[in-house]
This record gives structure tokens, C-alpha cells and sequence, in this order.
């Protein structure tokens, strides 16, 4: 029987108490005929009530037949009370008895004598029984719904579906419902129903046929959870969660996705959520990553079904298609995934990233290239990169025509994984978990890399910039790996490791104070000291994030050290001397910004004893006094300034870059004089790196003060621009080293052409920095002055001391031991919070290598990585659905 079938019938018998008590009170009121009626009722209502349960349940139910005896004893005491009161419905006739009308509970009629509680008394007996076997022996059926739309994310339903399907109290019923593409207005373009592509053991139910205002299920599961907030494709409107929740008790959303430690700023609020009664997440981690304001107890920590599916499949794998095994025989087979985020981060280097990888598989006979593109990959590029569609079905041809490997469109990406013995692709992609908890290896591509590495390669990884400030004695590369110049003549050697992580870009910055030296945070959320080649002591700060984006830079002013936040809550104020972490919270909102997934901090910079930050977007800029730490707010003046990218000060003064436009300002704050110049040479543009499209955003990424020119650094722009202090005239400065135009191939990606840079002297560094710097480097050339900045060009990665007044320069060698860098090359390990266990594509482990066994550092430890995923899911064991129908069942007070 339904629940809501049971529920009626209960109510039902609750009526009939209530109707016994108005009986009691009108025999007690002498008034038979009102409670000869209210039998009649009851003997009409039990009738119907039997009549539910029979055609809901069987003939012989045991509750049927208690009905039939309360119908009889309905019927005796309508009886007694006719012939008592001499009323019509006497069969018997009227038989006189003694009046007795002065004993309590008792009606006096002209027949004789009715006791109102004894006949209550038996009523209610009746029905007591009545209602312990409508309890105990009416069994309730569920009936639990499951909304997929697409068949390849079936696996995030199924689990709990075989549950639901198992047990004998439940009727589980999967009804694939149709979606949509959208056309580029937003309007429905081609419809889409995949009901036929389900498994064979998962019978389906037409959308058609399941009525759900007729139905009324008591537990709906979906796994769609945008309604109307996908721009790519949508459900049918029909199903819209807000649609589901009407018609069910319990909606329940579990995600299609998993992941291996991080999760989506655009998945933190979505329509679903505020509908649904229940939210499935891995673990308990994962409920910092939604909108705060929905509720704790609408999340269930209980894993991924899409876990216990693979999980299953890869311990029992099933027939291979006919087509595969004579591909997959005798080869090692690598699942090759193109993900959406990849495709749309860059999508020409994308296409570039698939043409090297088919080229690498081409020919092999030891290795199968299983490529399986994302099932929604096509329609994207249709909307949001229909000019590449050609160029990806050119590819896509060459793929299936020349043999390169298996093009998989199965709808079951988990029998996919069975037969795949390596994962290759991105990392921001929940596929990758899947194989992390299968326990087989993945090797996580750099999308931009679409050549083996050559000479000299390994410097875009490793040579990844310096320090604004001139501080370079320390380096932090590739890895969390710490180096150090001790003669502070950019000749580095390993120092330690900073993490027990081989990625995340966990630390950010060295800074030297009072002796000791500190590494400060860029994901992480701790401060470190080191000394004597180890990490010496952590001072760790509130956690507030399980995600990565903490800060973007760290400020050293006297003893304090200041950590500009870039999703972390709050300034950082560390003072050294008495180990106090204080938090300036309340002014996140001037400095920082966030539009459209893209978070932006505004430049920052110390001038005088204060710390200076400033707005990305406007023209506000908070001063932080570094020995109190009290905070305030100013304004330049300049209306439409672009916000601010770079804030540099020069003596009284402060320059501030645009990150937007074309204003650079030079405002001083005491005086609060403002002057804008924006008369930029002709040809001057910005094109966007690395993906080369044109841009209004962050023309310039630092500067260089003279005597009477101030040279702007390109950052997006694409010349080095000489600015007049006095008359403001802007023109185009070549400088004498090269200035290259595009990167040198994929390893040397980066975000921007170059940057000017600070010497370290007397005010940016301690008198034993300077004192050892004077000695490693060329006496008489410091001694004249003759290198005012450094520049680095970041798209070569060569470093030069200038003179832009003089126009000279000379190249600064980095040197690094290559042996060295290659011996703390990670290999297979535990890579971040958002990426448990993997090996990274780099020039010292390229895809060759991989195919050809050659990988440097750790070989992969399949126990090692089973032991990394376990902290990313509760019930690893392939339980998540049994204990998600159990809960939810439960919650209907079942």
C-alpha cells in the first residue's frame, strides 16, 4: 500500500474515534436518534474503509476482517439503543424494562435503559484493533521516482536505485525524462530523449506515462540541478525541480559529478538546492563549498553512487564491445578525456593539445588511445565556440579514419573505466576521482603543452618570476620546492620541501625578518619558518577555505608581515616579535572582486609605514597603518579610473596601473592631487594572454622610475611605454634586449609580456642582504649606480639588469642544477586538497615518457593512491546508495 494510501485510511479510523465520543455524549444527552445516526455513519464509513484497504491490499486482510466484526457490533448496539428508545430500527421490537435513569452514563428511555460508556467503551476496543492492525499489518510501499536525463550519468542514480529496487517495501520506478539544447537566444533548440540507452537490467518508464500529479511519489531523485540556469542545455521545463517538489514528499538532488577535493564557485548555489529536502555531498568537507544560507541538516555526507558503481564494475568488469578487444589485446589502454573546462579555457590550445596527443598514440603498437569526449562537449562548441566546430570535426574524422584508437560514445563511462588501465587529461574534471578510486594512475595534462620538451624547457616551469621588491635570495618552484642563492647571485640549490604536497602553489613568497626567514601563503593557510634545511615551525591561521585562492601576495613592513587576501576573509597581520596573527576583517569588498568566476585583487604596495591596497575596479584604495593596524579608506578623485592593477611608490607620490582602460594615475595622498595620463602611443593594444585575443584589460605590469621618464612594463599590452612626468607625453621605448612576441612553446605559458623590477638596497632589504649582494655581484657596476631595475621577460624567461635612462642592460644567468631539479621531480604523488593522487605533465615527465616508462621521481603505488582518496569520500566501500535510501526512507517517519 502507498504511504499517502495508509495515511488515508488512518485518518479514516481517527474520524471513527472521533465519531464514537459524539455517540457516548448523546446517549449520556439522551438523545438515541442523534447517536443511532452517528452508527449508521460508522457503519458506512467502515465499510468504505475496508473497501480501500481491499482493493489496496487483498481479500484476506487481517484488518478486513476486524472491520466486518465492528460492522456487527455497530449494528447490535444500533439495535439495543431502537429498542430501548422504541425509535425505528428495533427488528427485535421494544422489551420493557425496569427505568433505572439516576445511574450515571445511563439514558432513560421509554424502552429502558442505554449505559453511553459501555457501548463506547466497546466501540473503542473494536477500533483499537483495528488501528494496531492497519499499523502493524498494513505494510507501506514506497514509491521512489528517479529523474535522470542523460543515460551517461545514470551511474549517480543507480546506486541508490538498486537499493530502492531490492527492497520489498518499495516501488522504484526510473523514468528518463527529454532535454534540450539551447539556441544562442536562450530559446529550446533540439530535443533529446535517451530512454533507450539505459542499461538492460534498468527497466524504464516512458516520462509520458508517469503522471506525476496523479502519482504523487514519495521520494523523487534527480541529478540535474540548474532548472532554468544551464545556457547549454536544459531539462524540460516540466521537470524543474520546483515542478518535481510540488508532487513529492522528499526531492533529493545528488550531484552527477565527483571530485577529488575542490568544487566549482559556480556550483555553490544552484535552483535545485533551494527545492530539494536533501543534498547528497561526499563528504562532510564538501558543505563549505555551497551558499552558507542553505540549511546544515539538508546535506548528507554519505559519498557518491557514481563511487559504488565504479567501484563494482572494476572488481567484476563486464564483456568488452566486439569492436575493442582486438585494439585493447596485449596493449596498455589510456582513457583519454576531453573535459567542457578544458575545452573552454582556451579552446585553439585545446584542439592544438588533442592534435600532439593523437600524434604521440599514432602508430604504437604497445599502447591503445581510448578517447572519450565529454557527452556534452559537442553541444558546446555548437553554442559557445561555433566557429572551432569545424576544426574539431576535421580532428574528430582524422581520429576514426586513420586508426588512431577507440572513439567511445557508450552511454556507461564506468564500463569504460573497467577496461582502461590509465586516466590522461585535465585535472578540474570528476572523472578523475572516479579512476582515483578505482585505484588505477593518472597522469594530468598541461592543456597548453603540444610538443615533447626540449633543451632547456624546464625553465617555464621552474623560472616562474621574481620578486618586485628585489628579494630573490629565495626561490620557490614547481612542487612547493624551496631554493636558495646564498651568495644572492640567482644561482639556486635545493633547500627543502615545503608541503607534503608535489603542487597546489601552496606558498608564494620568502621574506627575511629579524633573523629568520618565512615563507608566506598563496593556497595554503599557514605561515611557515624554515632554517637549516626543514621547515622549523608552522603558525598556522584560521582555516576558512577548502578551496584554493587564499592570498595573492605578502608584504614585509618592520617587524610585521602583512598577507594580502584574495578569497581569504580577512587582511593577515603577523608581527613577528610577539607572535601574534591578528585579522583585519571588513574591507575584503574594496580590494578584491569577484565577476563571473574571475576573482580580482587590486595592486598593492608598502608607501611609508602604511600598507596600501588598492580597488580593482574603482578608485578607492585602503591604508592599513602597519603598527596599529587600524584601516581606512581613500579615494583619488578620478572618476572612471579602471580600477587598479599595479600601485607603485615613488616618494611622495603613488602610480597606480589600470586594470581596466587606459588612465594611469599619479595621486598623492596626503595632498590628495590627482593627475591622469592617458595620451597611450598610437598602436598601442592589449591582447590577452596566453590566449592572444584582444583585450581593454591590464596594459602594463610594473615600472621603472628616471630622472625625468617613467617606463611602464607590458603586462597584456604590447610595448613598453615612456611616460614624461612633466609634459605627459606617452611614447613606444625598445629596449635593447629582445622582446619576444608569443611564448616560446607550451611550457613557457604565462599571464603576461614582462615586468620592471626593484633592485634589493637598503630599503627593501636587511644590511646583510645588501652587504651580500654587494659581494656577489659586480662591484664597480653597483658602486656607479649603473643598474637602476630589473626586468623579467616572462615569455622567454630571461632576466636583465636595466638602465632605462641610459638604455643599457645585461642579461642576468639563472642558474640551476638540472640534475638536482630532476632528482626532486615528484613523479606519482599526493598533488593538493583538490587533487589527491597524480602525476603532472611537465618537461621532466612528458606523454612520451609516460608511453615509454620513463617517468622521473615516484613510480605510481596504486595502495598509496587508494590511501589518498580516502579522504575524499565517506563509504568508499561502495555503500553510499544503501545508506541514502535507508536515511531518506527513514526521514518519512517510516
Amino acid at each position: 500500500m502507498r504511504r499517502e494510501q495508509k495515511k488515508q485510511i488512518q485518518d479514516f479510523a481517527e474520524l471513527l474515534g472521533q465519531a464514537h465520543e459524539e455517540i457516548r455524549k448523546e446517549i449520556q444527552n439522551r438523545n438515541p436518534a442523534a447517536a443511532m445516526d452517528l452508527l449508521a455513519q460508522c457503519q458506512e464509513g467502515a465499510i468504505q474503509l475496508g473497501g480501500l484497504i481491499e482493493a489496496a491490499e487483498r481479500e484476506d486482510a487481517p484488518t478486513i476482517s476486524l472491520l466486518e466484526s465492528y460492522c456487527e457490533l455497530a449494528y447490535e448496539i444500533y439495535g439495543e439503543l431502537g429498542r430501548w428508545s422504541g425509535l425505528p430500527g428495533d427488528a427485535d421490537g421494544a422489551e420493557e424494562r425496569e427505568l433505572d435513569g439516576k445511574k450515571a452514563g445511563r439514558t432513560a428511555t421509554a424502552g429502558g435503559t442505554m449505559n453511553g460508556a459501555k457501548a463506547y467503551k466497546k466501540l473503542r476496543n473494536a477500533l483499537l484493533r483495528i488501528e494496531g492492525s492497519i499499523r502493524n499489518d498494513i505494510k507501506v510501499r514506497l514509491e521512489i521516482a528517479f529523474f535522470p536525463y542523460k543515460a551517461s550519468m545514470w551511474d549517480s542514480l543507480e546506486s541508490v536505485w538498486r537499493a530502492a529496487a531490492a527492497d520489498p517495501d518499495c516501488d522504484a520506478y526510473v523514468v528518463p525524462i527529454p532535454y534540450y539544447d539551447r539556441n544562442r537566444d536562450g530559446s529550446l533548440g533540439t530535443y533529446h530523449y535517451e530512454g533507450n540507452a539505459f542499461p538492460p537490467d534498468v527497466p524504464v518508464v516512458y516520462y509520458e506515462n508517469y503522471r506525476l500529479e496523479e502519482r504523487k511519489p514519495d521520494i523523487v531523485y534527480i541529478h540535474n540541478p540548474y532548472d532554468e540556469g544551464n545556457y547549454v542545455t536544459t531539462v524540460d521545463p516540466r521537470f524543474y525541480s520546483g515542478e518535481l517538489k510540488k508532487y513529492a514528499d522528499k526531492l533529493v538532488y545528488i550531484p552527477y559529478y565527483t571530485t577529488t577535493g575542490g568544487m566549482a564557485e559556480s556550483q555553490a548555489r544552484c535552483f535545485a538546492y533551494y527545492n530539494a529536502d536533501y543534498i547528497v555531498i561526499q563528504a562532510e568537507k564538501y558543505r563549505k563549498f555551497f551558499a552558507p544560507e542553505l540549511p546544515d541538516d539538508k546535506f548528507l555526507a554519505f559519498g557518491s553512487p557514481k563511487f559504488d558503481r565504479v567501484i563494482r564494475m572494476c572488481a567484476q568488469p563486464g564483456p568488452l564491445p566486439e569492436a575493442w578487444g582486438d585494439r585493447m589485446e596485449g596493449r596498455t589502454v589510456y582513457f583519454y578525456n576531453t573535459s567542457i573546462n578544458g575545452l573552454l579555457a582556451d579552446t585553439p590550445r585545446f584542439l592544438k593539445k588533442m592534435a600532439y596527443v593523437f600524434r604521440c598514440f599514432q602508430g604504437r603498437e604497445d599502447a591503445c588511445l581510448l578517447w572519450r569526449p565529454h557527452p556534452l562537449l559537442e553541444s558546446t562548441l555548437d553554442s559557445l565556440r561555433p566557429e572551432l566546430r569545424p576544426v574539431y570535426d576535421k580532428m574528430k574524422r582524422f581520429f576514426i579514419e586513420n586508426g588512431i584508437g577507440i572513439y567511445d560514445d557508450t552511454p556507461d563511462i564506468t564500463e569504460t573505466i573497467s577496461h582502461c588501465d590509465v586516466y590522461l587529461g585535465d585535472s578540474a574534471t570528476s572523472v578523475t576521482s572516479l579512476f582515483g578510486m578505482a585505484g588505477k594512475p593518472l597522469f594530468v595534462f598541461n592543456n597548453y603543452i603540444d610538443s615533447a620538451p626540449g633543451e632547456g624547457d624546464w625553465r617555464g616551469e621552474i623560472v616562474r618570476g621574481f620578486q618586485i621588491d628585489g628579494q630573490d635570495r629565495w626561490l620557490i618552484t614547481q612542487g612547493n620546492k624551496l631554493y636558495h642563492s646564498p651568495r644572492n647571485d640567482y644561482q639556486y640549490r635545493y633547500y627543502c620541501d615545503l608541503s607534503e604536497y608535489s603542487s597546489g602553489n601552496y606558498y608564494s613568497r620568502v621574506l627575511e625578518v629579524g633573523g629568520k626567514v618565512y615563507v608566506c601563503p598563496a593556497n595554503a593557510q599557514e605561515i611557515l619558518v624554515v632554517g637549516d634545511r626543514r621547515i622549523q615551525r608552522r603558525i598556522r591561521l584560521e582555516r576558512c577555505l577548502e578551496q584554493y585562492g587564499a592570498f595573492s601576495m605578502a608584504w614585509n613592513i618592520g617587524r610585521y608581515l602583512f598577507l594580502v587576501p584574495m578569497q581569504y576573509p580577512a587582511v593577515v597581520r603577523y608581527d613577528t616579535e610577539r607572535d601574534r596573527v591578528e585579522y583585519i576583517r571588513g574591507y575584503n569588498d574594496v580590494f578584491v572582486d569577484c565577476a563571473n568566476g574571475v576573482w580580482r585583487v587590486g595592486g598593492s604596495c608598502v608607501w611609508k609605514d602604511f600598507l596600501m591596497l588598492a580597488s580593482p575596479t574603482d578608485n578607492r584604495i585602503l591604508a592599513i597603518d602597519s603598527k596599529t593596524g587600524k584601516a581606512g579608506v581613500m579615494t583619488t578623485g578620478v572618476e572612471d579610473s579602471g580600477g587598479c592593477e599595479g600601485l607603485f611608490p615613488d616618494g611622495e607620490d603613488l602610480w597606480l596601473l589600470p586594470y581596466f582602460g587606459r588612465k594611469v594615475t599619479r595621486w598623492n595622498p596626503q595632498s590628495g592631487e590627482a593627475r591622469v595620463y592617458d595620451s597611450f602611443p598610437e598602436g598601442f593594444r592589449c591582447r590577452e594572454l596566453p590566449k592572444g585575443c584582444e583585450s581593454t584589460e591590464q596594459p602594463f605590469s610594473g615600472i621603472a622610475f628616471g630622472e625625468r621618464f617613467v617606463y611602464l612594463s607590458p603586462c597584456w599590452g604590447n610595448m613598453i611605454v615612456r611616460l614624461d612626468r612633466e609634459t605627459g607625453e606617452m611614447r613606444e621605448w625598445k629596449p635593447g634586449f629582445p622582446m619576444p612576441e608569443k611564448e616560446k612553446n607550451g611550457y613557457f605559458i604565462f599571464g603576461g609580456r614582462g615586468v620592471f623590477l626593484q633592485k634589493a638596497d637598503k630599503t627593501f632589504c636587511s644590511a646583510g642582504q645588501a652587504a651580500a649582494e654587494k659581494d656577489s655581484m659586480d662591484t664597480d657596476m653597483e658602486a656607479a649606480g649603473r643598474w637602476t631595475y630589473r626586468y623579467f621577460s616572462m615569455l622567454d624567461r630571461k632576466f636583465y639588469n636595466v638602465n632605462p635612462d641610459t638604455e643599457e642592460y645585461q642579461e642576468i644567468e639563472v642558474v640551476f642544477d638540472e640534475k638536482e631539479l630532476q632528482e626532486h621531480t615528484a613523479g606519482f604523488s599526493e598533488e593538493s586538497d583538490w587533487m589527491q593522487y597524480a602525476c603532472d605533465e611537465s618537461a621532466y615527465n612528458s606523454l612520451e615518457d609516460l608511453l615509454d616508462g620513463n617517468i622521473s621521481g615516484s613510480s605510481f603505488d596504486r595502495e598509496r593512491q587508494l590511501w589518498a582518496y580516502e579522504k575524499i569520500a565517506a563509504n568508499n566501500d561502495g555503500t553510499c546508495g544503501e545508506k541514502v535510501h535507508a536515511f531518506v526512507c527513514k526521514s518519512l517517519g517510516l
